[in-house]
């Protein structure tokens, strides 16, 4: 299985640690990952994702990223036009998706012990879900 892994380098570090836990699960499943598309922020998700998908080499993808709790709603409407979008674009390609992102509303003293857990659960996601 040919896999995209997208992610939003917001917070850069805890970015970088999501793709190599991907990357390790990516290799337990033996898919193999195309391209690493590294993206500002979640809200570039959905765009870097239709790019992707429109290639034929590419069977899924994983979407990872950290959308943390601030003082308005602007990260929980981010949130959902994000994964909106990602749903939408799935049934339109028809490839599976492992969504990973934490949040909307993440805490900053909760992020780091999911980053494992979102990383591989998206990859996981994406496996189970191949034809």
């Amino acid at each position: 299985m040919k896999i995209v892994i997208i992610c939003g380098e917001f917070h850069k570090d805890e970015a970088n640690k999501m793709i190599d836990y991907a990357i390790d699960e990516a290799k337990i499943r033996k898919c193999e990952i195309v391209n690493i598309i590294k993206i500002p922020g979640s809200m570039e998700a959905p765009l870097a994702l239709e790019r992707a998908l429109k290639k034929d080499s590419i069977d899924g993808a994983v979407v990872l990223g950290i959308i943390e709790k601030g003082e308005t709603k602007h990260g929980q409407v981010i949130g959902q036009a994000v994964t909106n979008s990602i749903i939408d674009l799935q049934i339109k390609h028809n490839k599976p998706i492992g969504l990973g992102i934490i949040g909307p509303g993440a805490k900053a003293e909760h992020i780091d012990s999911r980053l494992e857990s979102h990383a591989r659960s998206a990859v996981n996601a994406v496996y189970t879900m191949k034809e």
